[in-house]
């Protein structure tokens, strides 16, 4: 192999062979003084606190939907997902924009940060002690300056059917 300079992307390893490493980007939030992330390419659009209309006998999670430019988005109460109480009246939160299977879907969460560009060799499996409702709908976690990032793994978390029974 020549020495010509690699991507980023790609790294030489001991053997000549060519490995694939790299970055993915997360957009951060913050539900409960615990910072999530999701990957960057599911977010469709960044809300602000938005008017939500109630739908009749919909799971606790789903607190009604909104008209996001003429379609009509569910609005994921994600706190309420995680088994977490919910937010405070007083603090309007927002909300992330995913699409799933041609379905927009609004996860409400408290805050929504920065977007951050994280190695894939930092990425770690869930720990056994996290809870396992959040375990549920993670892929794993990123430890980062002493605070856990844990990664939201969208298609699980909008699976309502393995929501257990409280």
């Amino acid at each position: 192999m020549s020495n010509a300079k690699l991507p980023s992307t790609v790294r030489k390893s001991k053997g000549d062979d060519l490995v694939v490493s790299g970055n993915q980007d997360f957009v951060t939030m913050t539900i409960a003084d615990q910072m999530f992330g999701i990957p960057v390419l599911q977010v469709q659009d960044v809300l602000g606190h938005q008017r939500i209309t109630r739908i009749p006998l919909a799971p606790p999670e789903v607190a009604g939907s909104l008209n996001l430019r003429g379609r009509i988005v569910t609005a994921i109460d994600v706190r309420l997902r995680l088994g977490l109480t919910g937010r405070p009246k007083d603090k309007p939160g927002m909300s992330i924009v995913v699409d799933l299977r041609g379905e927009l879907y609004s996860l409400m969460v408290d805050s929504v940060g920065e977007v951050l560009s994280l190695t894939k060799e930092d990425f770690e499996r869930n720990p056994a002690t996290l809870d396992p409702r959040w375990r549920e709908v993670s892929t794993g976690i990123y430890r980062l300056n002493g605070q856990l990032m844990v990664v939201l793994d969208v298609p699980r978390l909008l699976n309502f059917t393995t929501i257990e029974t409280a």
